[in-house]
């Protein structure tokens, strides 16, 4: 069984022919996923996702990108935190892809965001693109691996993913690991520790090998365990249960 650690079923791509892909989701025997918060604005919808289904499980947070949004304080983020299918802060983190200019304003989020993963216990969905340094730095300086978490959609090189893992956080690979010219990530794939790894597909983004570029969807967080598996010359079996026991140990709240 496979479990999609990162998308967003509440994104009306999803949402709209959500009873579709549930069922897609159980034929590809991906039994939970979690529907990841970017904003405070829609944290209801997931929630009422998570409260529905049982398989679903929910975070709340504020996505780097969005610079205009309610800027969460860590006793809101904390609050909202305390519902039971609530398993993670985030995401968070920084992206110096998208944004440019002064960006103290999204270091100050991330900060935040540590702090009240810290105070509720709870571990972090860390997002970091182009930002890299500045983002282990902000790891280190609020103790983030006190709370731990995870590297999301992860892109950086074995080093970011070494001085992560050192800090106690897991590494998620997206679809991106499947696309033909992603040998870097490719490698990271095949050198991290095994006890170490997710896998996630962000739907409805990044459609991995043989969907690119179409719609994605949980069920085809598959595809991602098969291009691992097949990277590392091991079954696929095998990336299932070590990537869903992983899941499991990461968050704890998670009962299945």
């Amino acid at each position: 069984m496979f479990i999609d650690s990162h998308c967003h079923l509440n994104f009306h791509e999803l949402a709209d022919n959500l009873k579709e892909v549930l069922e897609n989701m159980r034929r590809n025997e991906v039994v939970a996923a979690l529907c990841v918060g970017v904003d405070l604005e829609h944290f209801s919808e997931i929630l009422a996702l998570a409260e529905r289904y049982p398989h679903i499980y929910a975070s709340v947070g504020v996505h780097p990108d969005h610079e205009v949004r309610t800027e969460p304080t860590q006793a809101r983020l904390v609050e909202l935190a305390r519902h039971p299918k609530v398993i993670a802060i985030g995401e968070t983190g920084l992206d110096y892809y998208r944004l440019k200019g002064d960006l103290e304003w999204q270091r100050e989020r991330f900060r935040t965001h540590i702090r009240a993963a810290l105070e509720a216990d709870k571990p972090l969905i860390i997002h970091t693109r182009e930002a890299a340094q500045d983002t282990l730095r902000l790891m280190e300086e609020e103790n983030a691996g006190l709370a731990g978490g995870v590297m999301h959609c992860f892109t950086e090189s074995l080093e970011v993913a070494e001085a992560a893992i050192a800090m106690g956080f897991y590494i998620s690979f997206s679809g991106i690991v499947t696309f033909k010219n992603a040998i870097s990530i490719k490698n990271v794939a095949k050198d991290i520790p095994l006890e170490r790894m997710l896998i996630e597909t962000d739907a409805p983004y990044l459609a991995p090998v043989p969907y690119r570029g179409k719609l994605n969807q949980p069920a085809y967080v598959r595809h991602v365990a098969e291009e691992i598996a097949a990277l590392r010359n091991m079954p696929l079996e095998s990336i299932a249960e070590v990537t869903t026991n992983n899941f499991k140990n990461l968050f704890r709240q998670v009962s299945f």
